[in-house]
């Protein structure tokens, strides 16, 4: 594939978009669901799995996540004409800009959209969730969809334990910059439904979970807390982890103390959790989409993996470094691709401030190279969900031009950085990443050309 022509700011800034769209396409959530499962005659497989529908009374669809909509309109579409759609029947948590009118399954209003903690509208919704897999029959079928947000979408306070304690214990946790495992960790023991809990109340016959894996290495106790999967933290070191960011414990509800004291000295024996789950997209298979797509606009591709974490200011200064390197140096055309979800450590401000992970690594990798220069380089960074943080942008990208006008505005970003303030940073001088609910979530994708 001949390497591109044409190295304007414009060029790079739409190949870099191109590239991270080819990544989001490839985990749409229905072409996901589609390809994993299939009706022959009456026959349901999924991903090997098969089951006989002749004697199915009702197939419940429950579940939450940002991908719920496009994932619960897929299954819709694989039973429209089968004969066998009238057994359908279902409640999906969605955040509320993904609500859509389905024929069989109820696409529920858990949040709103940006606000990423739990809500009286969400427990009311799990609750609907938890009856009705629970007076499911033998001869019925429970699907799960589950995807990456499903930990908000889906609370279900734990007795002893009000929605509001939960919501300052996830406050105290997302600001102190806990990581996705230590936060789940807390959430599944302050909750019926996760930790295995939705698991435990189905009394269907055949049990299934189809996953979209936000979270690196896709371990299946931490997407969405694991509704369907047995809790394997004990409660101890959710204690732990409220230690570390809460010593004096002045901050944690002393009701969601006394409830992890409590479950720390009774064990007993969970019973066994009768699921097939099945990971159907993660973000390794973004990553990979969008490295062919660069390599099909002539770019030569460093594939930097999945499993990036780290602070996102951090993340964002390391490829500003790395893409002005290889500049200097005269390289070919290359594309850095990266995925993975770093953490914001917010610093104290009482001043007015918005942003999200993306933006905020975009902001830093400005930041560093304000005195040198970004000519040749695009860095673009994003949600796979259309969400950064509590903003309606994705995330955000940069370029010289993004520079240049920053620089007209008298805009400085390490101020926006000194207060979090991404969000109105890029606002000020178009580069923030909008695109609306993807309807899928498999982390952070990160493209950065390099021209020489």
């Amino acid at each position: 594939m001949a390497a591109p022509a044409d190295f304007s700011s414009t060029a790079l800034r739409s190949a870099a978009q191109q590239i991270w769209q080819a990544g989001v396409a490839a985990v749409d959530s229905a072409t996901l669901v589609r390809d994993a499962m299939s009706i022959d005659d009456s026959t349901l497989r999924i991903l090997g799995d098969e089951h006989d529908l002749t004697t199915v009374q009702r197939i419940a669809v429950v579940g939450g996540g940002k991908a719920g909509a496009g994932m619960a309109a897929a299954v819709e579409r694989v039973f429209r004409g089968t004969g066998f759609g009238e057994r359908l029947c279902g409640w999906i948590n969605v955040p509320s800009n993904c609500v859509t009118e389905l024929d069989r399954i109820r696409l529920h209003a858990a949040r709103p959209a940006g606000v990423n903690e739990p809500t009286a509208e969400g427990v009311s919704g799990s609750d609907h969730i938890l009856e009705l897999v629970s007076g499911l029959e033998a001869n019925d079928v429970c699907l799960v969809l589950l995807s990456g947000g499903g930990s908000a979408l889906l609370p279900a306070p734990d007795d002893g334990i009000s929605l509001a304690d939960k919501q300052r214990v996830t406050r105290l946790l997302m600001q102190s910059g806990a990581t996705i495992d230590e936060l789940n960790c807390v959430r599944k023991h302050l909750s019926r439904i996760k930790g295995g809990g939705l698991a435990r109340c189905s009394t269907a016959g055949y049990n299934t979970a189809l996953i979209i894996s936000d979270v690196v290495g896709d371990p299946l106790d931490v997407i969405a807390s694991g509704p369907t999967v047995a809790n394997l933290d004990h409660p101890a070191r959710a204690l732990q982890v409220l230690d570390k960011y809460d010593p004096h414990r002045t901050l944690t509800p002393a009701s969601v103390i006394a409830l992890l004291h409590a479950k720390t000295q009774t064990t007993p024996d969970q019973p066994r959790i009768r699921f097939h789950n099945h990971v159907i997209g993660n973000n390794q298979v973004a990553v990979s989409a969008a490295c062919h797509r660069a390599q099909q606009l002539g770019y030569e591709v460093r594939n930097l993996g999945s499993d990036n974490r780290g602070v996102a200011r951090e993340v964002g200064r390391e490829l500003s470094a790395t893409a002005r390197r290889l500049r200097d140096s005269r390289c070919r055309p290359t594309c850095l691709i990266s995925g993975g979800e770093p953490i914001v450590q917010l610093l104290p401000s009482d001043r007015p401030r918005k942003g999200g992970r993306n933006q905020e690594l975009v902001l830093a990798a400005l930041e560093s190279c304000w005195n040198d220069s970004l000519l040749g380089v695009v860095v673009l960074s994003g949600g796979t969900d259309g969400e950064d943080g509590p903003t309606d942008a994705a995330g955000a990208c940069a370029d010289i031009e993004i520079m240049r006008r920053a620089k007209h505005l008298n805009l400085n970003p390490a101020n926006a950085l000194a207060i979090n303030d991404s969000y109105h940073f890029f606002e000020a001088c178009g580069g923030l990443l909008k695109t609306g609910p993807t309807h899928t979530n498999v982390m952070d994708l990160r493209v950065v050309l390099v021209a020489p």
